[in-house]
């Protein structure tokens, strides 16, 4: 079993950036591997960047590429989700989420087996 608790939503405004954290319980972090999600109003869960085990490997839907950065560190049982120039369209609910299987980073939702209750992330134009 695996805890996830979110951190580092807020209300900011259009080109500024903030950090998300997710810190995961358990002694066994690095044998996940772990994902942000995000859902808008009205919208399904969608991708938006997801790290191997090791954090060798780093995924990342198009739209985020140039400006978000996935990253963990494994001794803190941590995820972060570095957001730069953020646009009102990034306006969502972000979660993370741990699949087990260090190696196998899924840009998919149903693969994970584990979510935190997510952060609001609000950006005014």
């Amino acid at each position: 079993q695996v805890q996830l608790v979110e951190s580092g939503g807020g209300l900011v405004q259009d080109g500024d950036s903030l950090r998300l954290s997710c810190a995961a319980s358990g002694r066994t972090f690095g044998w996940y591997a772990m994902g942000w999600f995000c859902q808008a109003p009205g919208r399904e869960r969608e991708f938006v960047a997801s790290i191997t085990g090791s954090g060798g490997r780093t995924y990342y839907t198009d739209a985020v590429k140039d400006r978000f950065t996935i990253s963990r560190d494994n001794a803190k049982n941590t995820v972060y989700l570095q957001m730069n120039s953020l646009k009102p369209e990034d306006t969502a609910v972000y979660y993370c989420a741990a699949k087990g299987g260090p190696n196998s980073a899924s840009t998919q939702p149903a693969p994970y087996d584990y979510w935190g209750q997510g952060t609001q992330v609000t950006v005014s134009s």
